[in-house]
């Protein structure tokens, strides 16, 4: 359907029952008629914790800004597939500590008896090999063969020694303990006899370590320091789209010319495709109505682009909706010289690290929405990383956890996540009772009279 005008509320009702925008067009799949039914996809930002790949991304990133290292490898060329060490500290947090010290000590145990087990077989082995070897010599010594036949063990001459010209061996361990103390030497000099004196004291004498076993955050990663002499500065800025604002009229054919590119090389369109209506009516105009709320974000709600600025250019731009309880991904374009910073990735993380900075004013925003995931599409699935994360059942319009998903979609493309037989029930209920009061408003606002 096409949508002129809508209220944030009314688009946040619509996208929790299946419906997304492009521009201003409203749309749904028919989910049991499509070949690749798609589902609404949305990360919990809250419980958000990035995974390995993600982490490599960020590091990326923050490598390029200090030093301006360009990586070899591109983490989009990647398999999509979470890894098992994704999956592993993803979930890890919700593991008990007490069950995980009690296993740990149970498999050192299991893993230590393993271990005399082996070594009490390979003493008996060659115990008897040593017994047979000495038979075989006195058989064959007795039956008068030649005693070339008969392999003879000399003591090994005496070696050469250590040589003393050289400085004796020492274990890795050492060596890096001395490279660390050499390094903060040369960082802090007045500190130097204070630090040797420390390394020369007995452990037992020096302070407890503390060692803390939780992870980095997901702002640690993205906003860690940079030096004073860093090769690059990259800032993201949030303007709104619509209705125009002057950043965004200022910088609107810069961000045209990035998505032009964009679509040229990574989607192959023809130079005559991508052109500024097409651009406007797709990813600029948009039926949501600008909102103000004392308790809500300060950029208000509504359509708003987040553009990536490398030392003074852009280099993407994320186009997203703000609404009441979430924030909507709907398009990334960005400088194809640059994919090398693997820009997907880097974007959904910066978002879902915005998302959960709104929600500290405004705790009803706490979603993070990827538009539809598509279990059939390799080019999709990787939505399925961001974890936690849920679908929206297409029958019932509850929110089920993806792990609860995937085996029914590994088995048909079109599923039914919400097992409670009264769900359909309830579902179509409240669906139709936000439809009536929504009509019911309308009629008042237009003076017909009200509805029956």
């Amino acid at each position: 359907m096409w949508a002129h005008s809508m209220t944030v509320q009314d688009y946040q009702d619509l996208i929790d029952r299946g419906w997304r925008r492009s521009g201003k067009y409203v749309y749904k799949p028919v989910m049991n008629q499509t070949c690749c039914p798609q589902y609404t996809i949305r990360c919990r930002p809250l419980q958000f914790q990035p995974s390995k790949s993600h982490k490599k991304v960020l590091k990326k990133m923050l490598k390029f800004l200090a030093k301006g290292e360009i990586s070899k490898g591109n983490c989009e060329d990647e398999p999509m597939e979470p890894t098992v060490e994704d999956a592993v500290s993803s979930d890890f947090g919700l593991i008990n500590k007490l069950d995980i010290h009690c296993d740990l000590k149970t498999l050192n145990d299991d893993l230590k008896k393993s271990l005399e087990s082996e070594e009490k077989k390979k003493a008996k082995r060659e115990e008897s090999n040593e017994i047979t070897h000495s038979q075989d010599m006195e058989e064959k010594l007795g039956s008068g063969e030649p005693s070339c036949s008969v392999k003879v063990h000399t003591a090994p001459q005496p070696g050469r020694g250590a040589d003393l010209s050289k400085p004796p061996c020492r274990k890795a361990k050492e060596i890096r303990k001395e490279r660390k103390r050499l390094k903060l030497m040369q960082q802090n000099p007045a500190g130097e006899r204070e630090g040797f004196q420390a390394q020369c004291q007995p452990s037992s004498l020096l302070p407890p370590k503390t060692k803390s076993n939780e992870p980095k955050s997901l702002e640690d990663l993205i906003f860690e320091s940079l030096p004073e002499n860093a090769s690059h500065k990259l800032e993201v800025r949030v303007v709104r789209s619509s209705p125009p604002s002057s950043q965004f009229k200022a910088t609107f054919q810069e961000s045209y010319q990035v998505y032009k590119r964009y679509q040229m090389v990574v989607h192959r369109d023809p130079p005559d495709k991508p052109t500024v209506s097409q651009f406007t009516r797709f990813l600029c105009s948009s039926p949501l109505e600008t909102e103000n709320s004392p308790n809500g974000p300060d950029c208000g709600y509504g359509s708003f682009h987040q553009q990536y600025w490398l030392d003074g250019k852009i280099i993407a731009v994320g186009v997203i909706d703000i609404l009441p309880y979430c924030v909507s991904s709907v398009y990334l374009y960005y400088d194809p010289d640059y994919s090398f910073l693997s820009l997907g990735v880097y974007s959904a993380l910066r978002e879902i690290a915005f998302t959960r900075q709104l929600h500290e004013k405004t705790p009803q925003l706490s979603y993070y929405y990827m538009g539809f995931y598509i279990h059939s599409c390799p080019k999709m699935k990787y939505k399925g990383q961001y974890r936690p994360s849920d679908l929206l059942c297409p029958e019932t319009y509850v929110w089920v956890p993806i792990e609860q998903c995937l085996p029914s979609l590994e088995k048909s493309k079109y599923c039914r996540f919400n097992q409670d037989p009264e769900a359909v029930k309830y579902g179509c209920e409240s669906w139709t009772i936000r439809r009536l009061s929504t009509e019911e408003l309308m009629l008042s606002n237009s003076g017909v009279g009200e509805a029956s």
